[in-house]
């Protein structure tokens, strides 16, 4: 066992010796592997974070939030024809949503503007175009975890007498009330005044969403006054604890009864939770993590031909050493150790170099894009040396093979 193990890091030094003596060469063969790897180890940190920061905001608006729309909400970039036209939810939904469903605990509403984007806000000189613009319900508060920063959320009166009042988010705040409180200030929303009755804390957000922080919420009978010919509806309800698959179930069944679903067709809206949405955020993202591999895939290929054309080419320079060697007493299978030891130290090198080249990629992403807050998973790490050595095993085969099958005495008369 000892001699055995002597022996392997004997031709390990080998072929160490060898990666030292042609370094430009070896570099430019593992090239294609460092870049494949690299890839697969930053891919999958910005798929860490996306996942981290994902599940973070879905949980923020609570693990018993239900979200109800007239198609599923979530990782849905086409809608059919049939999803397009189907009937709008209506508010006396949400309305016997709450009276007759014993699992749901609270239901709000929310109204947008779907046909257009949200109209000018103004204060003074200051303007902001890119925001969320939303009526909603009293309890939307609630239902979504939103926590007051300053002043109060909007009452059952306000909304029953459509009164102009607004709560705003953290980022409306700083951009047209930095150094100033907000709360009793008059806001120019499109051509209509709202007084600033209270404040959002910043709160966990979605990739990409801008809109989290950056939200100006009113009156749900005051928003659909200004709008009256917008007729979707956006219901958000919250499940007792450990009720939500029974909430689910009864506000399927209810809807189902008052949209007249036939028993044979699909449900003609969508509930989905914030659970299941992080479920379904994983799923896509682990769809686009085993694409990319597969595109990595290539580039390990063509190091790995590179790896097989360089190790021929070695055999070939080095064909009166190999003569030398069994000529002093080497067996096939120690010059066979010593060429697959040498295509897996210039791959596993590659593959060490790929996983440093990573590291630094995904520090740099974290630093340019502070809110993607990536982290090298460590199967990442494992997977990445795994593929390195693998494809120094099997395009280093054939080489070390041909290698180990020369006869000693045409090898000793090569030129």
């Amino acid at each position: 066992m000892r001699g055995c193990r002597n022996a392997l890091l004997d031709d390990l030094r080998l072929a160490l010796d060898t990666l030292r003596n042609h370094k430009f060469r070896s570099f430019l063969t593992v090239l294609s592997v460092l870049v494949g790897i690299a890839t697969v180890i930053v891919v999958a940190s910005a798929f860490a974070g996306l996942d981290q920061q994902f599940a973070e905001a879905a949980r923020d608006f609570g693990t018993r939030t239900l979200f109800i729309f007239k198609f599923q909400v979530g990782m849905k970039f086409t809608l059919s024809r049939e999803e397009r036209l189907r009937k709008p939810l209506a508010y006396e939904d949400a309305v016997a949503i709450r009276e007759e469903c014993p699992a749901v605990e609270r239901v709000a509403v929310e109204k947008y503007l779907w046909s257009m984007g949200p109209p000018s806000l103004r204060y003074k000189g200051g303007e902001v175009r890119n925001y969320t613009f939303l009526g909603a319900t009293i309890d939307d508060f609630a239902v979504v975890n939103d926590n007051l920063g300053d002043g109060r959320f909007f009452t059952d009166i306000d909304n029953l007498h459509r009164r102009q009042v607004a709560v705003i988010g953290s980022d409306i705040v700083k951009r047209l009330f930095a150094g100033q409180d907000p709360i009793g200030k008059v806001l120019r929303i499109g051509n209509s005044s709202f007084e600033v009755v209270g404040t959002i804390l910043a709160r966990k957000s979605f990739p990409g969403d801008t809109g989290s922080d950056r939200v100006v919420k009113i009156p749900y009978l005051t928003f659909r006054k200004m709008y009256p010919d917008e007729k979707e509806n956006f219901i958000i309800a919250a499940a007792y604890e450990g009720k939500l698959d029974q909430a689910i179930d009864e506000i399927t069944a209810l809807l189902r009864y008052r949209r007249r679903d036939k028993p044979s067709a699909a449900d003609s809206f969508g509930i989905v939770s914030s659970e299941a949405l992080v479920g379904r955020f994983r799923a896509l993202m682990g769809t686009v993590i085993l694409v990319t591999m597969l595109i990595s895939s290539i580039g390990l290929l063509v190091g790995g031909i590179g790896v097989m054309n360089i190790m021929l080419v070695s055999v070939t320079e080095r064909t009166r050493e190999i003569g030398l060697r069994k000529a002093v007493g080497a067996r096939p299978r120690d010059i066979m150790w010593q060429f697959l030891l040498e295509a897996v130290a210039v791959t596993g090198a590659g593959g060490l170099m790929g996983i440093l080249a990573g590291f630094l990629l995904s520090l740099a992403v974290r630093l340019i894009v502070p809110s993607l807050r990536t982290s090298v998973p460590a199967w990442s790490v494992l997977a990445g040396l795994i593929i390195a050595v693998s494809v120094g095993l099997f395009f280093g085969t054939y080489p070390a093979v041909k290698a180990s099958r020369l006869n000693p005495i045409t090898a000793l008369r090569h030129e």
